[in-house]
């Protein structure tokens, strides 16, 4: 594929996936009556809602369709319906939907402040839809610490994974890298499991066996249509507050459609009726700061007026760093997401993906400027990665060896990083992102960590699985890291034996993995019911509250959170008569 031609052939891939978006609006309504467009909204009920969810992403979906089996509930999407967008749907599509930067993309790029490319989602379903489709558990410690009922929780999970969680059938690269982590010593083998156990598994997919993903979308039609009203293109500018009384009291959101006129939703009279914030841990704190609960100095400097003065909205920000290493392989490997994963004593999860920069004839194709390749791949350090400069790269890619393109990357991510950052507000635009500092590396250990994680993967390098599948069966992790000479990549420590090198290659070409959290934190923000402190019928519910990302991946957390709240708030309210 020529260059001008791939480029070409991209433009009209990214075109056609936004018709085939837009006409999935009309098949989401036909298939899924309770979905609508937000300019359809009329105050119905009249006396209002039992509960208004906004974000309808990983947690907002199973939150609002149990709750919707006994209450009225209003569930306030920004984006649109997942359905018919074949860049969502489809495996084979995952790195296009990350590349696009139009409006109607399910994902919203950012930049944090240290440099790294990141998305936070944009689409019913929320990160369920863009990210790569690996389903695994919290660990029975990250359970024990939220406080959650263990009882509740094992009922919680099923009811997830009935619905959209699969086997995956191994792929290639996938079986590669499970065998490698045994011979490395990553042991035990714990088999298919969604449990979080240490050694090396394979964990559940939200993908089928014909690549097709299910996402928290799907969740839905377990609500009562009767009951749950769905609304698309519907961004939250604030929540609207009663502030008389000793505490300021929600009573419902001031939201705009996808045409810019703003409509109010209102909750009804009853004394148990909320507001529900799950718009994730970019979303619920710029939408607390917004409605004017944070720190009062910067809702000050920005003219919001302060309902509640709170310097902790926004704080205790965290990203789990990832660094990638790209195998070159002899020949085209299958496209594959993470299937294998093997878990470290050390909070060091390895974890592999292939074939997504080759087309099938083997030539150049298009990664997606937000893949794992801006790490190891971009010319750029971090501080330098703005989106300007990843499609500058994106460009003259093209120019790279074929080596650069035929292979797959085996990563290793942090789990629970001790570097914390912040949130806080640009501008009083919610369409805008807000400014966020992970500090990725700024404690030590998570250092410590991330070379740990490189020289596991030199031991998996080392070994019979890899021989098999590269290049050159001597490849060691100084020819590995050192392709720079041929593929133009820079950043790339001189001796792996020397830490110092280890480490600052950790710090020039980290990456996200998307699992970022923080912002509403428990004591902090909410309370253990997760209801906002200092202010009535107000909760959050998502990956914000979280201190740490559970298991290797969160979203079976974050939806099993979701399902969990919504059957507390119905049995606390109805006891025995929940049926839930």
């Amino acid at each position: 594929m020529a260059p001008k031609f791939g480029e070409l052939f991209l433009k009209i891939l990214l075109i056609l996936s936004i018709i085939k978006s837009s006409q999935g609006r009309e098949f989401s309504r036909k298939n899924y009556p309770y979905l609508k467009m937000a300019s359809s909204f009329s105050l119905s009920p009249p006396r209002g809602y039992d509960y208004i969810i906004v974000g309808g992403g990983t947690a907002g979906c199973p939150l609002a369709a149990t709750l919707s089996q006994k209450y009225s509930v209003l569930l306030l999407e920004r984006g649109g319906s997942p359905y018919g967008n074949v860049n969502v749907s489809y495996l084979q599509n995952f790195h296009i939907s990350l590349a696009d930067t139009s409006p109607q993309s399910p994902s919203q790029a950012f930049i944090s402040t240290d440099g790294v490319i990141n998305a936070r989602a944009r689409v019913l379903g929320g990160g369920t839809c863009i990210n790569a489709g690996f389903y695994t558990r919290a660990s029975s410690s990250f359970v024990k610490e939220a406080g959650w009922n263990i009882e509740l929780v094992n009922e919680s999970y099923p009811w997830i994974e009935r619905q959209i969680v699969h086997w995956p059938k191994l792929a290639p690269w996938q079986v590669a890298l499970k065998d490698g982590l045994l011979e490395a010593g990553v042991s035990p083998f714990n088999g298919y499991t969604y449990d979080h156990l240490y050694g090396t598994k394979v964990g559940g997919t939200i993908f089928n066996k014909n690549g097709f993903r299910h996402t928290a979308a799907d969740l839905l039609a377990s609500g009562s249509p009767k009951n749950l009203n769905v609304l698309l293109h519907a961004t939250v500018l604030r929540i609207l507050f009663n502030v008389r009384g000793s505490k300021p009291r929600a009573v419902g959101v001031l939201f705009k459609d996808e045409n810019g006129k703003q409509h109010r939703a209102i909750l009804n009279g009853r004394r148990q009726s909320e507001v529900i914030l799950s718009s994730g841990a970019l979303g619920s704190p710029q939408l607390l700061l917004l409605s004017g609960i944070g720190p009062k100095q910067d809702l000050d400097k920005l003219g919001i007026p302060v309902i509640l003065n709170n310097w902790h909205v926004g704080k205790g920000m965290s990203d789990n760093p990832m660094n990638s290493i790209f195998i070159p392989t002899k020949k085209p490997v299958e496209q594959s997401l993470i299937q294998s994963v093997g878990i470290t004593k050390m909070g060091s999860f390895i974890e592999a993906s292939s074939g997504f920069g080759q087309s099938s004839d083997s030539i150049h194709c298009h990664h997606g400027i937000m893949s794992a390749e801006i790490g190891q791949l971009s010319t750029t350090p971090p501080k330098l990665r703005t989106i300007e400069a990843a499609r500058k790269y994106s460009k003259t890619k093209n120019d790279l060896p074929r080596e650069a393109f035929q292979g797959g990357f085996i990563l290793e991510k942090i789990d629970g990083p001790l570097s914390r950052g912040h949130l806080n507000l640009v501008d009083t635009n919610v369409d805008n992102n807000p400014n966020v500092t992970f500090n990725y590396f700024n404690h030590p250990y998570d250092l410590q960590r991330c070379v740990y994680g490189i020289r596991t993967i030199e031991r998996i390098v080392h070994t019979k699985q890899f021989a098999k599948l590269t290049e050159d069966d001597s490849y060691s992790i100084e020819m590995l890291l050192n392709m720079s000479v041929k593929a133009n990549v820079n950043l790339i420590p001189k001796h792996t034996n020397d830490t110092a090198s280890l480490e600052q290659f950790c710090r020039d070409t980290v990456i996200t993995i998307w699992h970022y959290h923080g912002g509403c934190h428990i004591g902090q923000v909410v309370d253990k019911e997760y209801k906002v402190l200092g202010v009535d019928r107000l909760r959050v519910v998502d990956g914000s509250t979280y201190d740490s990302s559970p298991g290797t991946n969160p979203q079976a957390t974050v939806m099993m959170m979701g399902r969990y709240m919504g059957v507390k708030i119905l049995r606390k309210r109805l006891g025995k008569r929940a049926g839930v």
